[in-house]
Parts: structure tokens; sequence; C-alpha cells
């Protein structure tokens, strides 16, 4: 078992989430063998029809929150939603650079996201073996390169490279949806997945405004994009408290 860094030992809340979806990947049998491959996301064509419409979306929202029913577990919900925006700071921060010519600034975001990601996987490592940390930081990895791929393609106006990048994205919504609902019956695969899928298509949203200079477009959309990542965060706090009710607080 490795040893955490002592700054992520101070990150009381942030490990509590990680832990408990640590436990999600030890609970699945095949979890080293949940890898994103790239090369193998369906074509454009194939992602744009599996792609819910914003309606379907909300559907699946409200599907995922009635599936799940919200235990009282406070540290936890407030910890996964921590954990994400994160993810999408780091994100949006790669894509304002990129607008920008900012190569140091785009870099030090990019380097961000993989910190972040490279920081839940030793925490899982930490707790629950190497193999499930891997599988994690397998699956992270793969959502970010979609994304980072998707904001360089639009940022030189690649139509084409966008389009493989949002096929990858939903590629890869589909590969942890099916990995989270293998491990925890309180996250039903469909539900999960219009959610990522969902979140895919705020990204996507995103990087167009931010490449298209609309200012006021992209903050409607970053307020949005941050209430539907509160919604993700809190339906996955809520089944993994459901599925370890001793261990979440």
């Amino acid at each position: 078992m490795s040893t955490l860094p002592e700054n992520t030992l101070r990150m009381k809340p942030l490990l509590l989430a990680v832990a408990l979806t640590a436990a999600l990947v030890a609970c699945k049998p095949t979890a080293a063998d949940a890898t994103v491959d790239a090369n193998a996301a369906p074509p454009p064509a194939e992602a744009a029809a599996t792609t819910p419409a914003p309606a379907d979306t909300a559907a699946m929202s409200t599907s995922a929150d009635a599936s799940v029913d919200v235990p009282a577990a406070p540290q936890l919900q407030a910890a996964m939603r921590e954990l994400w925006h994160g993810h999408i700071v780091h994100a949006r921060d790669y894509a304002l650079a990129v607008h920008a010519g900012d190569k140091a600034g785009a870099k030090a975001a990019a380097d961000a996201v993989v910190a972040n990601a490279k920081d839940i996987s030793h925490a899982v490592a930490g707790f629950y073996g190497d193999a499930a940390g891997d599988g994690m930081l397998k699956l992270l990895a793969g959502h970010w390169g979609a994304v980072q791929a998707m904001t360089d393609a639009r940022a030189k106006n690649d139509k084409a490279g966008a389009d493989k990048a949002m096929a990858d994205l939903a590629a890869n919504a589909g590969e942890i949806a099916k990995f989270l609902a293998g491990a925890n019956p309180n996250l039903p695969e469909d539900a999960v997945r219009g959610l990522l899928l969902a979140h895919g298509m705020h990204h996507q949203k995103q990087i167009e405004l931010v490449m298209s200079g609309d200012t006021a477009g992209e903050a409607a959309e970053w307020t949005a994009m941050q209430s539907h990542m509160d919604m993700i965060a809190d339906a996955l706090a809520a089944g993994i408290a459901k599925q370890f009710p001793d261990k979440a607080s």
C-alpha cells in the first residue's frame, strides 16, 4: 500500500469521497479491464444519435434522482461536489487560455486537471491498491483527453476533430456508466450514462461559446454547468452512501 502525500492526508472531506469512490472500483471484479480505447469510439453520427436531447437529459436526471433514496450524508455530498467542481474549473481555465493564445496558462490548466486525476488515483491506490487506482485514472484520463482534444479542435476550427472528440467523450461516458453501475446497484447504468452525456454536452457548448468569444453566453452556460455538476455529484454521493451506509457521513 502506497503512502499518501502529506497534503493529501489533510484533505479529509475530499479523501472521504475518493475512498468511497474507490470502493466502487474495488467492488467490480473486472476493474483492471475497465479501460477506455479512444480509437474505438463510435463515429460522430452514432454519437449524435445516442446523445440525448436536452429534454431527454432532464428526464434521465430526474430518473437518476428518483432511483436513489438520498441518505443523510452531507460530508460525502460536499466532498463529491468539491471533487467534480475542481474538474470543470480546470477544464474551463484550459479553454479560456487556449482561446486567449496563452500557452503557459493552457499548460498550467492542463497540468492541474492531470494533477487532480493523479491525486484521486493515488488516494484510491493508497486505500485499495494500485489496480483500483490505475482503473480510476484510466477512466478520468479518457474523459479529459476527449475534452482537451475537443477544445484544441474548436480553437483551430477543426469540425471533424471536434466531432471525433465528442464521439470519444460519448463513448467514455458509456464506459464510466457501465463501470459504476456494475459496482453499485444504486446507480442505474442508463441514468448515469444520461447524466454523463449531458455533462459532455455542457463541455461542448461551453467550449464553442468560449471559442466564439461569447462571454455572456459562456457565463450563463457556466452557471448551468455548475448546477448540473452538483446534480451528478449528488447522485453519485447518494448511491455510494446507500451502498456503504457505515462509511458515509
